[in-house]
């Protein structure tokens, strides 16, 4: 969201306002929708159909967010509400899997693929895409984790360092391609294997929204909490350097990372994305990756 759309900071005497798809924003030019991606991955078929809401209800463009997540803006409703019919268009898309959870499902991840298969993605310690995706599968699977604040995030990197400096609520960093530090607000939590992961990183979501209070005062965040959520570790001596972000451009093997402009993609740039990445020869399945640098990881050579 640009400044003009969000209230100014202040005292916290009310619950975060970040939007989704059924707690719209009402900004200048009409409703402003996000739709939140689990490790930014989007199927071709998705980015189409987003595309086609754009252009239908909104003002035709696809834009993208910091955490990697997509918005729509201009959208028809009232009293803070899509229509049923914008509503309806954007459930289609199917990036809406629980709407209960709309607004919690923040999981911010390494854009490549990790370890060495993926030519033009190698680098990482691991595969973060089972990962991400059974922590999103566990956000949902609780109807008490809807409870997490809209700006509660998960990040995930893939021990390459490009999100070792983003601050977050939750996360990991691979040490190598079986184990995992888990991230804990400003510190380090214990040693996980990966597939152990997902669950330790609920259940630390879990023991912060029993101790985060209640009412508009609520802690939005793990460091706001009066204690530490866990015993404080030691960062692991194995964790990666900083990493700079992906350049943009075409990638070494294969794929090419795009930028998206301020003004978004129109339906036609969105389309051509996604004509790419079936071309790739993987179907109207295969993901593009929505970066956390404001662009679109579009996949190329063989996976």
């Amino acid at each position: 969201m640009s400044p003009k759309d969000v209230p100014s900071a202040g005292p916290r005497t009310r619950r975060d306002r970040c939007p989704g798809a059924l707690r719209p924003w009402p900004a200048d030019d009409g409703l402003l929708v996000r739709l939140r991606l689990a490790g930014g991955r989007l199927p071709a078929r998705a980015l189409r159909d987003v595309a086609a809401v754009a252009a239908e209800f909104g003002d035709g463009r696809i834009h993208v967010t910091g955490r990697a997540n997509l918005q729509l803006r201009a959208l028809p409703g009232r009293d803070g509400r899509l229509t049923p019919a914008a509503l309806r268009a954007v459930e289609g898309t199917g990036l809406l899997p629980s709407p209960a959870h709309d607004l919690v499902r923040n999981i911010m991840a390494s854009p490549r693929v990790g370890g060495t298969g993926g030519p033009g993605r190698a680098g990482g310690r691991g595969d973060l895409r089972p990962l991400a995706a059974e922590l999103d599968r566990l956000l949902c699977a609780d109807p008490r984790r809807a409870e997490l604040p809209g700006r509660f995030l998960f990040v995930l990197d893939d021990g390459r360092g490009d999100l070792l400096e983003r601050s977050c609520d939750l996360g990991v960093v691979a040490l190598d391609a079986r184990v995992a530090q888990l991230r804990v607000g400003d510190g380090w939590g214990p040693v996980v294997p990966f597939d152990e992961a997902p669950a330790a990183l609920v259940g630390l979501a879990d023991e912060f929204l029993a101790r985060r209070g209640e009412g508009p005062t609520a802690a939005w965040h793990v460091a706001e909490l009066p204690t530490p959520l866990t015993d404080p570790v030691a960062p692991d001596p194995r964790l990666p350097t900083p990493a700079p972000p992906l350049p943009y451009g075409p990638l070494p093997g294969g794929g090419r990372h795009v930028p998206v402009p301020d003004e978004g993609l129109d339906r036609a740039a969105a389309e051509a994305l996604a004509e790419e990445a079936i071309a790739a020869g993987h179907g109207e399945h295969d993901d593009l990756v929505v970066t956390p640098w404001r662009g679109v990881l579009v996949p190329g050579g063989p996976q």
